[in-house]
Parts: structure tokens; sequence; C-alpha cells
């Protein structure tokens, strides 16, 4: 395992491409209450299949899990993976309308304070085709590897708004309860002070605004 902590690039915010801009600002304000770090941007750019990458809500306890799973089921998401404990905390996963999937997770095993809707980390995953070619070209453009170990790569950022973290593309997958294939179109631009540029597996990187 590597580890640094060193840091120089953040992330201001993601903008995901959707058909309906208008009805996903709906949803991603019903479903997590996300607002500044989440941008929409109107595209009917052609994907099929995953789009390689997963994003996540970090909340402090279990109950926090259920109730913002629960929120974006409402608001129209699908359900990939229901919230269930495993060895690492607790989780679930779902598929919002415009094609993004969301995971939610805590470390905790059990609640300690109230339910609430509060998130602590939002994290981007990217999924990569050769995780060690990723994370070279990423240590290549200023970026601090934080933790890593076989197929996962935790960049260190703790003052940036988002995380990024790379996963092998299959094992990402997997995780999100998805087949793997998919063709086209990630429709996600990463806004930071590090871009532009396009990485190895095609993801879009921008100015921050």
């Amino acid at each position: 395992m590597t580890t640094t902590t060193s840091e120089s690039v953040t992330i201001a915010s993601v903008t995901i491409e959707v058909a309906d801009p208008s009805a996903a600002r709906r949803f991603y304000t019903t479903a997590f209450g996300l607002d500044d770090l989440v941008h929409l941007y109107a595209s009917d750019a052609p994907t099929t299949g995953f789009r390689g990458f997963t994003m996540s809500l970090i909340v402090g306890q279990p109950s926090t899990v259920n109730n913002l799973i629960d929120s974006a089921i409402n608001a129209g998401a699908t359900i990939l993976k229901p919230v269930e404990k495993s060895m690492w905390g607790v989780g679930g996963v779902v598929q919002a309308p415009d094609g993004t999937i969301w995971k939610v997770a805590t470390s905790a095993k059990k609640d300690t304070g109230a339910a609430t809707r509060r998130f602590d980390q939002i994290v981007l995953l990217l999924g990569a085709e050769n995780v060690s070619t990723s994370k070279r070209f990423y240590v290549d453009r200023g970026l601090a590897v934080g933790k890593s170990f076989g197929s996962y790569v935790d960049f260190a950022m703790p003052s940036s708004p988002v995380k990024l973290g790379l996963y092998k593309r299959r094992a990402l997958a997997k995780d999100a309860g998805v087949a793997p294939e998919g063709t086209g179109s990630s429709r996600l631009i990463i806004g930071s002070d590090a871009g532009p540029f396009t990485d190895p597996d095609g993801f879009t990187w921008g100015t921050a605004n």
C-alpha cells in the first residue's frame, strides 16, 4: 500500500450531462439535497450500458443511508442494490432517472444518534481499464496518492469538495450491481484546477467554474 499526504488538486464540482436538466435538478434536490457540487448540462450524447463511473455519498450512520436511499427511490431512482451490511459497513446503490449510479454508504455498523439526511463526503469513483496506467497519468498531473492497493486508488484531496478514486472497471460495475459493458459517452465532466484534459479511460476534465 502507498500513502502520501501532499495535495495540490481539488475538484470543485462534477457536471452530469442529462436529457432534461430541470427534471434532473428536481431529482437531485429532492433525493439528496445536492446543490452546487453537481451541475447539470443538457445533452443527448449517445451512451449504452455502464458509463464507467459512480458517485457516492458517505454518511455518518446506517439510518442516514436508509433515509437517502428511500428518498431517492421516492424521487424516481431505481434500486440496484438494497441497503445491507457488509464487512466495510452499510450501503445501498440506486440509479438516478438520468442514468447516473449513486451509492450511499457508511463505515458505521450502528446508529449513534437521530436519523438525518446529512452526508459528510461526496466521492467520484472512475472505472479504469488499467489502474496503474491511470494512476500514473493522474500523478503526472499533480494529484497525490493517498492510498493505493490492488485495483483501487484513493487520491489525497482533504480540502476538495469532491473526492476522487480509481477502481478497476469490472470491480466498480460489480460493486454497483450492473454489468461492466458499456459504450459511448460517460456524460460526465469533472471541474477542477487541474484541467482541461482527457484521461486514459476517456473521462473529460474541464476548468472549474
